[in-house]
C-alpha cells in the first residue's frame, strides 16, 4: 500500500489522465504528489530527468506523460510521436530504476493491438499482427513502453507495471475541432448547433460501428487499484466491458445537451473499425470495475466543457 506520505511522481500531470490521477490521490489523502510541467522539465532529456530523479527521489510513480493527438496529427508528425514517446519512456523508467522507486505504473492504450485483432481484444493480441497504419509509431512506442517495463522486472526485479486504458473522455479533454476525439467533437457540436438554433446535426458515417468509453477518473480510480494491488509482469486491459453504437452516443449526446433539432448521418464518410472493444476480464476478476455510466459521465463532460469556455 502507499502510504499517505510517500513521494509520488505523477508524470503528464498537466494532461487529462495525470490531472485525474492527482485529483484521485488527492481524494485518497496523499499529501506528497510531486508534479512538473513541460516548461520545468522536458521528460525527453535524460539529463534533466536523471536530476530530477536524483533531487525528488520519489518512490512511486504513474506514468501518463506522452505525446498524444488525433489521427492527422499521428499520421503527420510520425518521427515526433514515435522519439518524443520512446524519450519520455526510456528517460523516466531508467530513472525509476537507478533511484530505487519502489513501484512504476505505466500507462498505454488501446491502439497497440494488431489493426484486425480479435473482438473484444485480450492482452494476448498483443504482437499478433499488423498494426493501424496511421497511428503506428504511437503504438510502437506504448509496445516499447510495456517491454521496458517487463525487461526491467525480469533483469532487475523491478516492481514496474502497465494498463491498457480504452477511449477516454471527461475533464481536461481537447474540444479542438479538427483534433478532437468523438466524444469532445460530439459535445461541441451539439452545443453549437444548440445555441445557434440550428435545425439539424451531421454526423460522420452510418452510426453503427460499435465503440467503448470510460470516464477519465475512473481510470484514474483504476491506476490507484493496481499500484496497491497487482504486482504481476503481464499488463492489463482497463475497460467498461460496455460498448455502444455511435449513433446511441450522438443521441445520448443529444439528450444530455438538451439539443431539440434531428440528427442526420452522412454514410458517405469513413466508419472505421466496425468495432472496437477491450476484453478487461482480468481487472474485473481483480475486483475493479468502473463506477461512471455513459450518461452520468457525458453530463459531467458536458459540465466540464461549458466550465472551461465560460458558457451557461
Amino acid at each position: 500500500m502507499m502510504e499517505k506520505n510517500a513521494r509520488i511522481f505523477v508524470a503528464g500531470a498537466r494532461g487529462m489522465v495525470g490531472s485525474a490521477i492527482v485529483r484521485r490521490l488527492q481524494q485518497e489523502g496523499h499529501q506528497n504528489i510531486i508534479t512538473r510541467s513541460s516548461k520545468e522539465l522536458d521528460l525527453r532529456n535524460q539529463a534533466a530527468v536523471d536530476t530530477f530523479f536524483e533531487a525528488e527521489k520519489p518512490e512511486y510513480v504513474f506514468l501518463a506523460a506522452a505525446k498524444v493527438g488525433g489521427i492527422l496529427a499521428n499520421n503527420t508528425y510520425r518521427a515526433e510521436f514515435l522519439y518524443d514517446n520512446l524519450a519520455i519512456e526510456i528517460n523516466i523508467i531508467e530513472a525509476a530504476h537507478r533511484n530505487g522507486v519502489k513501484k512504476l505504473l505505466f500507462l498505454g492504450s488501446s491502439c497497440i493491438y494488431p489493426k484486425l485483432a480479435p473482438q473484444p481484444m485480450n492482452e494476448e493480441a498483443l504482437l499478433t499482427g499488423l498494426l493501424e497504419p496511421t497511428n503506428e509509431p504511437y503504438a510502437i512506442a506504448k509496445i516499447a513502453g510495456i517491454k521496458l517495463c517487463e525487461a526491467y522486472r525480469s533483469q532487475y526485479g523491478a516492481n514496474f507495471i502497465s494498463a491498457m486504458p480504452t477511449n477516454l473522455y471527461g475533464q481536461g479533454d481537447n474540444y479542438h475541432l479538427e483534433n478532437s476525439h468523438v466524444i469532445p467533437a460530439l459535445l461541441r457540436k451539439f452545443d453549437d448547433a444548440k445555441r445557434s438554433g440550428a435545425d439539424s446535426v451531421e454526423v460522420w458515417g452510418s452510426g453503427t460501428p460499435l465503440r467503448e468509453f470510460m470516464y477519465v477518473d475512473d481510470l484514474a480510480d483504476a491506476c490507484l487499484f493496481l499500484m496497491e494491488r497487482y504486482n504481476e509482469s503481464l499488463f492489463l486491459n482497463v475497460g467498461t466491458g460496455e460498448e455502444v453504437s455511435i449513433r446511441e452516443l450522438a443521441e445520448t449526446v443529444k439528450e444530455v445537451v438538451g439539443f431539440e433539432g434531428e440528427l442526420r448521418f452522412d454514410s458517405t464518410k469513413p466508419d472505421g473499425t466496425p468495432r472496437k472493444l477491450m476484453d478487461s476480464a482480468r481487472i474485473h476478476a481483480l475486483g475493479w470495475k468502473h463506477k461512471t455510466s455513459l450518461k452520468e459521465g457525458l453530463s459531467k463532460a458536458y459540465g466540464f466543457y461549458m466550465q472551461e469556455h465560460g458558457l451557461d
